[in-house]
């Protein structure tokens, strides 16, 4: 949605937009009417038969009101917050009065699943709206103010990337931004500061800023689904895609926001199809796209707290207190990543200590020195993403060969290149900065025996030593002496429940009936990106078995 006139799609076809409108409700349209404004969640895709719509975005504190585009006939307006319920950043107003044909939330979604040329052509000018508008001033409708070496500031911030929002990111790291914003009131304390629509949202959470822009879980929400799914990393988003594109009415809940562990990957070399790679940032983009497609609703950051089991439906209890009521539940909540037992480490947790090498953390530190610590395929990855953008990479692995844990390819590839020192049979033992991490000691086994010492510059240590799943909040559901969850034939505990139902676990389903696991947090798990995939796609199948044995899908 460009420059006036601009398309960044082919047109539709005379056939294809005749197809198009017989989804819209005409209506007369005279200059000034607003079709949409911003801050309007579920608001209508407009087909323009005749006269104009300008796209504006809406004059801000400090900025005028500013034309992002002019519609003409056989155009429409909208961009890919049609799709998931985000609230329009953008105001659409008529500037020459004719004809247009509104497309309700509900219709637009069967446009998608009945006419799958009309979805292409709609999803393929979405998308490239998105991404125009993220370049252009559009995204100066929200402003994230913070300082990157900052834990909170860097979580808004990842939140903002990982769902794909049209923003602009202010360090304040940089003297000029910093003077720059401290004129207009905003002091230390308040940072980070989010400003949506030129409204100030000062020390903003990931789900302050959901709330605002309508991706919380909001009480027209609370429906019963046919499936939800919690926890969207590889094995969510698969259940959740193949759930919705195969009818199941499907919600899609995570934590933080759609990716998991294989968001924190910076390159995936073995996952077929991509015989140059693909960064978890990428993989996880491209199916979040494909979930909104089928009609999932993706819910982020939304934490479910406990799961109520029941004859009929099953409830999700959210942080919140909200809940959820499904026919059948996936869970893909992988698992929380291990920390080292250092001095300071919570401190510097943010503000210099990661869990992922994505493109975010690779801007913070590139070119800088860094420490990787792990043995196994994600550290040695890291590694080589590190040291290509820049960095010198000291690799710290506890076991003393490098192969015992991880791939053949990764350490050859590791030894051969001269940016990364590979530390064996070391471990780091301190942590040292003042409000961010500056330096790291590194203990080593010394010749005969004894202990070696080391203090190195350290702009960022990345932690890579594994992760424990996580399960807490599923109350009784049987697991194993790690916390990994029994399904299918692994499910001991076979009692009353199952008995009434006459048959035993399905493929994927836990000791609860109609509760299924699939990815990291399962028993058995292969975890790996592709099994994971394998997995989610699987346990719907699974999930349709018991639904039709129980005669609870409508």
């Amino acid at each position: 949605m460009g420059a006036a006139g601009t398309r960044t799609v082919p047109e539709p076809t005379d056939e294809q937009w005749e197809r198009m409108l017989r989804y819209g409700a005409p209506t007369r349209t005279e200059t000034g009417d607003v079709l949409f404004a911003a801050g309007d969640r579920w608001y209508d895709l407009v087909l323009v038969e005749s006269g104009a719509v300008d796209i504006v975005r809406e004059p801000l504190k400090w900025i005028e009101e500013t034309r992002i585009a002019t519609l003409g006939p056989r155009s429409f307006a909208g961009e890919l917050g049609l799709l998931n319920g985000q609230r329009a950043f953008l105001t659409a107003r008529v500037s020459e009065p004719g004809l247009v044909h509104r497309i309700d939330h509900e219709a637009l979604q069967r446009m998608m699943a009945e006419d799958d040329e009309l979805c292409d052509l709609m999803l393929r000018t979405l998308w490239a709206r998105r991404e125009q508008l993220r370049r252009g001033p559009a995204a100066w409708t929200l402003k994230i103010i913070g300082s990157g070496r900052s834990r909170d500031a860097v979580a808004l911030r990842r939140y903002a990337e990982r769902l794909d929002l049209v923003h602009t990111w202010a360090d304040v790291d940089d003297p000029e931004v910093a003077t720059a914003y401290a004129k207009h009131g905003f002091s230390h304390d308040d940072l980070p500061v989010a400003i949506v629509q030129g409204e100030n949202l000062p020390n903003a959470t990931p789900g302050e800023l959901a709330e605002v822009l309508g991706l919380a879980y909001a009480a027209e929400d609370d429906a019963t689904v046919d499936l939800a799914v919690v926890g969207a990393g590889p094995a969510g988003l698969a259940a959740a895609i193949y759930g919705a594109s195969e009818g199941l009415q499907t919600v899609l809940l995570d934590a933080v926001a759609p990716g998991g562990q294989s968001s924190a990957t910076s390159r995936i070399e073995n996952y077929l199809g991509f015989p140059f790679g693909v960064s978890g940032d990428e993989l996880t983009a491209q199916a979040s796209l494909q979930a909104i497609k089928f009609g999932v609703h993706v819910i982020a950051p939304c934490e479910a707290v406990r799961l109520d089991p029941g004859a009929g439906l099953l409830e999700l209890t959210l942080a919140d207190g909200a809940v959820v009521r499904a026919r059948a539940i996936v869970v893909t909540t992988g698992v929380a990543y291990r920390s080292l037992d250092l001095d300071r480490w919570k401190e510097f947790e943010g503000a210099g200590i990661h869990y992922a090498a994505s493109t975010l953390e690779l801007r913070q530190v590139a070119g800088g020195e860094v420490v990787v610590v792990g043995g196994a395929n994600s550290a040695g990855q890291a590694a080589l993403a590190l040291a290509a953008s820049g960095c010198r990479v000291r690799l710290v692995v506890r076991a003393d060969d490098l192969g015992r844990q991880m791939s053949s390819y990764l350490v050859d590839r590791i030894t051969e290149d001269v940016r990364i020192d590979v530390h064996t049979g070391t471990r780091v033992t301190r942590l040292d900065g003042g409000g961010v991490l500056e330096r790291v000691t590194l203990t080593g086994s010394g010749a005969g025996g004894g202990a070696t010492e080391q203090t190195v510059d350290c702009r960022g240590l990345f932690c890579f030593i594994g992760a424990e799943p996580a399960t807490e909040w599923l109350g009784a559901l049987e697991r194993d002496e790690g916390g990994f969850l029994h399904t299918g034939a692994d499910v001991v505990g076979l009692g009353d429940d199952w008995r009434a139902l006459g048959r035993m676990p399905l493929p994927f389903e836990t000791s609860v009936p109609r509760v299924f696991a699939a990815g990291d947090v399962r028993r058995g798990s292969m975890k790996r990106v592709a099994a994971a995939v394998g997995e989610g796609s699987s346990a719907v199948a699974s999930v349709h078995r018991a639904l039709a044995a129980a005669e609870v899908f409508a």
